[in-house]
Order: C-alpha cells, then sequence, then structure tokens
C-alpha cells in the first residue's frame, strides 16, 4: 500500500477534490472569483461544523473550568484602540519598483521579486494596518468608525467581570469563543490556509500568575494531544518557540504547533503567555476593575492568561490533508480516500441500494431512515456500486450500508468499511449497533 504523506501530496490536488465532491469552492466565482474568499460546499459545511463541535466538545463541554461566550464581531473602537491594534497591528509592506507588486516584508526569501523576477528592489517598508474598518450609522464620519474584529480574544476580555459574576467561577478557569475575524492579508494564499475572513477558535484560561507557567506548558500538551486524538500524525506535527525578539507585546511566551502543509512547515495554532496585559489596560482605559478577589488571601489579584489560539478553517486544512490518501482498491487501481477520524467525517453512513428498481428502493429509504435518526449520512443510488463507492471514499464515509436484492429476503444488509474495503453481513435491526460500534470512538 502507498500513502501520500503532507510532504508528497500537491495543494493544486486537494483544491480540486474539495472543489469536486462539494467541500469547498471559490467565492464569486460566477463573477470570476473574489481574492481569497472561499464559500463551504454542502460537504465542507459538515466537515467544518464536526471541527468546531470537536473542539467545543473537548474544550467546554467536557471539561468543568471552561465556559463559553459568542461576543458581538462589532465593538466599540475604544476596544482595540486599548488592545494596540489600531496602533500597531500592522505588517511592514513593500513593493517591487520594477512591476509595483507588494510584499510583506518578513516573507520576502531573496533579493530578486518573486513575481515578475527583478533584482531592481523593493520601496522602503511601510506599516499597514490589518483591520477592516467599516463605519456604523448613516453617516460616514469619524465619530462612526468601526472595525471588524481581527480576533475573538478581545470580546472574551471586556466580558471578564460579566462572566465572573454571573457563573461565581473560581481561579483557574477559562473562557472560550468560536467566530469569525477579518484581517486585511498583504499575502493570502495557499488556498483557506491565509485568507481575509476566517473562523477563529479560542480560549482565554485565567490563572493565578504564581502557576501561568505551569498553565502554559500544560495548554501546550492539551492542545497537540486533541489534534492527535482526531487522527492527525504525530511526525507531522512540532512545535516552535517563539524567541524573544520575536514575541507579541503582550507575551511571557509564545509556541506555536505547527503541522506539515503541502507548502511546508506552517502554523496551525499558537499557544501565549498574554500576562495581565489585557485585563490591566482594558480596566484602566474604562475605570472598570477586571480583577479576582481571592478569598483566601483578602486581595484582588489580576489574573494572567494563557491562550490556546486556533484557526477552525486552518485546523479543517491540516484534517483534509493528512487525511487525504491514495492506495489500491480491491482490484489493484489506486483510489483516493479521505480517512478522517470518524467523528470528523461529512458524512458518517452511505446508503447504497444495488438498484433503483422497487421494492428495493423502498427498503433502502426504510433503512436510510433507520440510520439517519443517529448520524449524518447520504443516500447514494447513482451509477454503479463500484463508483459509489469510490465517491464515498473522497467524501471519507467510514461505512457504507449496501441494500441488495438477497435483503429482500434475508432482512440483512452489507457493512463496507471505507479504510480496509472489509465487508460484513449484518441483519437491518441490528445494523445500528454494527455501527456504532465502528463510529463512535
Amino acid at each position: 500500500m502507498t500513502t501520500d504523506t503532507p510532504a508528497s501530496v500537491k495543494m493544486e490536488a486537494i483544491v480540486s477534490l474539495a472543489k469536486r465532491r462539494g467541500f469547498i469552492f471559490p467565492s464569486s466565482e460566477i463573477y470570476g472569483g473574489f481574492g481569497s474568499t472561499w464559500d463551504y460546499g454542502p460537504v465542507g459545511v459538515e466537515l467544518k461544523r464536526n471541527v468546531k463541535d470537536a473542539w467545543w466538545r473537548s474544550m467546554v463541554r467536557q471539561r468543568d473550568d471552561i465556559v463559553g461566550l459568542d461576543a458581538a464581531i462589532l465593538m466599540s473602537p475604544s476596544v482595540w484602540e486599548t488592545s494596540g491594534h489600531v496602533a500597531s497591528f500592522s505588517d511592514p509592506l513593500v513593493d517591487c519598483l520594477s512591476c509595483k507588486q507588494r510584499f510583506r516584508e518578513d516573507e520576502l526569501q531573496q533579493d530578486a521579486c518573486p513575481t515578475c523576477g527583478s533584482s531592481e528592489g523593493f520601496t522602503s517598508a511601510r506599516q499597514f494596518n490589518l483591520m477592516f474598518k467599516t463605519h456604523v450609522g448613516p453617516v460616514e464620519d469619524e465619530g462612526a468608525l468601526a472595525y471588524l474584529r481581527p480576533e475573538t480574544a478581545q470580546g472574551i476580555f471586556v466580558n471578564f467581570g460579566n462572566v465572573l459574576t454571573a457563573t461565581r467561577r473560581r481561579l483557574p478557569f477559562g473562557i472560550a469563543q468560536q467566530g469569525k475575524a477579518f484581517r486585511n492579508e498583504i499575502t493570502p494564499g495557499n488556498f483557506i490556509f491565509r485568507t481575509r475572513e476566517f473562523e477563529q477558535m479560542e480560549i482565554e484560561f485565567f490563572v493565578h500568575p504564581d502557576t501561568a507557567a505551569e498553565w502554559y506548558t500544560r495548554w501546550i500538551e492539551i492542545r497537540e494531544q486533541w489534534y492527535v486524538d482526531l487522527g492527525l500524525r504525530a511526525e507531522n506535527l512540532r512545535r516552535r518557540v517563539h524567541p524573544q525578539e520575536e514575541l507579541s507585546h503582550y507575551s511571557a511566551g509564545t509556541t506555536d504547533l505547527e503541522y506539515r502543509f503541502p507548502q511546508g512547515w506552517a502554523e496551525l495554532e499558537g499557544i501565549a503567555n498574554r500576562t495581565d496585559f489585557d485585563l490591566k489596560a482594558h480596566a484602566e482605559a474604562s475605570g472598570q476593575r477586571l480583577s479576582y478577589f481571592d478569598q483566601e488571601s483578602g486581595q484582588h489579584v489580576v489574573p494572567y492568561v494563557i491562550e490556546p489560539s486556533a484557526g477552525a478553517d486552518r485546523a479543517l486544512l491540516a484534517f483534509l490533508v493528512d487525511a487525504y490518501t491514495v492506495e489500491p482498491d480491491e482490484n489493484g487501481n489506486d483510489r483516493v480516500v479521505l480517512k478522517f477520524h470518524p467523528r470528523l467525517a461529512p458524512y458518517k453512513v452511505g446508503v447504497l441500494p444495488l438498484s433503483r428498481k422497487q421494492p428495493l428502493v423502498e427498503m433502502a429509504r426504510n433503512v436510510w431512515s433507520r440510520v439517519r435518526s443517529h448520524w449524518a449520512t447520504q443516500y447514494d443510488d447513482s451509477q454503479s456500486i463500484g463508483r459509489r463507492y469510490r465517491r464515498q471514499d473522497e467524501l471519507g464515509t467510514p461505512c457504507c450500508v449496501t441494500v441488495d436484492f438477497d435483503s429482500l429476503d434475508d432482512h440483512a444488509v452489507t457493512i463496507r468499511d471505507r479504510d480496509d474495503q472489509a465487508q460484513e453481513r449484518v441483519r437491518v435491526e441490528d445494523l445500528v449497533d454494527a455501527l456504532r460500534m465502528r463510529l463512535e470512538c
């Protein structure tokens, strides 16, 4: 068996499969597309939902020290002034003197222009703020200025006091949030790896300052294990500790979990010790107390914050790349299969009637009705059974259930496993239990 690795998988193959099978489409394609924006199709929206649900399940519902939040995208401009985004959330921008193409200075790997090849040089770097501006209300003046949030974290910080009062939490505790963020990236690209509109999955975990170093290490381990538990191969993950000169102004330490994407090693998730910078800054600017009263010491403590920050789109891309496999089928021909963890697979079960003839269709639809009350399923009766198996393999469906003419007599169906292509005959009344053993791991 031959299995492609992320280093050998071409991004073009991932993009092609994603469009062909309904995972991801270019946005506004009928009008020629719109730079670095993508639409999730019928299969992709299921996969993305599963990634987000798996994160929420592990980070919130299975823990007793984290609660959820869904803050607004539009916030007071004062939030972004206080956090430092208005003044310093920028990238160094240079222009090629020959073709005028713009680049991030820190991403240029050579003196020659990557676009035209000219060695004429580049303009001096100037800072380019990444936040999208908009206006609130009918008058577009400076008093109505607002920003599309570039991160979800600040919504958590400004709600720290509200959550503390409402939930009566004690340190350590966290607040989790999933939601859209927007950055006017200079050099988006590599499919959905870097886009201007994306979805974040972030936790701000508030701890006593004395325990911050311990929790920082612990969260690196927790987040790395989450990816492995959901199927990413450990050899395709690594840690990169930010050197001192690379740290953000608020960070006492940052570690990236990097994944070996087709374009090379790149950040999958960042875990940072944000210290008490954000809470102190917002408390000072707003005049509101953002601290925790420690009953044991009788003192107010401004917690330190450990932040695991992941992108739902980037995580989805990593799972998609890691699952992409090319191997021989039962006839020795190459088949493309997405070996998703069952929890992430867009569809868990494909129901395939061997024929469109009655009463086989009626029985197949009854089987479909029985199964889809438990899992996301797809009913597929188009083309030959072999082609339908290939199609479900490319969707990453773990199990196919085939209803054939013998099913009318023995009231049994065949379960076909995606990964080893093994088949097992199961009575219909036992089907849900048999599938549960395969899917709920």
